[in-house]
């Protein structure tokens, strides 16, 4: 029986660092995501396919079905690239993991050929991670935050949004999740829009330098926390842009880094917001009918209304 699983993507619009150490986090799921489908094989393989947005493969993968299950540190990989390496390697953690969280998973004595697809380019930073873990941890039937815990990491905000189809309210406490469904439809959502950096940053290296500062957290927790809740219920577009604006300058502070506007837009007319790891993937900017224009002029093609781009 063929079985397929489908998994949101992720934005994080505040809280981001400081969300690894308690702070109320906005993340909303996106309408883009990524599908995975798994098919029975007749043979004892273990085939792995990942496309990209139109359908190309991106990776792939064949191994012993048997070997994955029974002596997987026995399996060495040699890509001619160093990232497909990483990337075989992560994955195979993953099963792993998820085999030794659910033992009946992978039980069957057949192969399978399993099929990702994204719905958006991968370069985006969208979450092609988070949602292949939600994808496996439904496959699987296992937590998908543990099997996140487990390998690569991280806060898991971005699980949450891959299983919800609400904005949230993301909030960790002793490693536990809390997360609460809520309404953020801004009157203003027509002024804001998505405008992707041309790189890719890699959070993980941006959470490993987070964790190297010293500052006053629960301090910055608490204020961090406040814009949270007072993002969620400001009324007007310029209350949304003083808060974007203050966040920005908090985070400026602590990570030693100049906002995003001050560094590639100073004379852009309304409030940008850094997303995520800072210096990379996308920003928030809060404007008009002019702001794609804008952006596009400086070479950032990737310009997406907030109505297209959340969920």
């Amino acid at each position: 029986m063929i079985q397929e699983f489908y998994s949101n993507g992720k934005l994080l619009l505040t809280g981001e660092y400081l969300i690894l150490d308690g702070a109320v986090g906005l993340a909303v799921p996106t309408k883009y995501g990524q599908f995975l489908k798994v098919t029975p094989a007749d043979y004892p393989n273990f085939i792995w396919e990942s496309k990209d947005e139109v359908g190309k493969i991106w990776f792939e993968l064949v191994l012993d079905i048997n070997t994955l299950k029974k002596n997987p540190e026995q399996i060495c990989f040699s890509f001619s690239s160093p990232e497909k390496n990483k990337i075989a390697d992560t994955l195979l953690k993953i099963m792993v993991q998820a085999k030794k969280m659910n033992p009946e998973f992978l039980k069957s004595k057949a192969g399978y050929k399993v099929t990702t697809e994204l719905t958006f380019q991968k370069e985006w930073g969208l979450g092609s991670s988070s949602t292949l873990l939600n994808n496996v941890a439904q496959w699987a039937n296992i937590n998908p935050y543990q099997l996140l815990w487990n390998t690569i990491g991280g806060s898991g905000y971005d699980i949450a949004c891959a299983k919800n189809n609400t904005p949230i309210l993301y909030n960790l406490t002793q490693t536990e999740p809390k997360v609460e469904n809520i309404l953020f439809e801004p009157s203003f959502k027509n002024q804001l829009y998505f405008i992707h950096l041309n790189k890719k940053q890699n959070s993980q290296t941006g959470i490993l330098n987070y964790k190297l500062l010293h500052f006053d957290k629960a301090q910055i927790i608490k204020q961090i926390s406040e814009i949270t809740l007072a993002l969620v219920n400001c009324k007007s577009a310029d209350e949304f842009a003083s808060l974007i604006t203050s966040h920005e300058l908090i985070l400026s502070k602590i990570l030693g880094q100049m906002p995003v506007k001050d560094l590639l837009f100073p004379d852009y007319m309304g409030s940008i917001k850094s997303l995520g790891a800072w210096g990379g993937d996308f920003i928030l900017a809060i404007g008009d009918e002019k702001t794609p224009a804008y952006f596009k002029a400086k070479g950032f093609m990737t310009v997406i209304p907030y109505t297209n781009m959340v969920l």
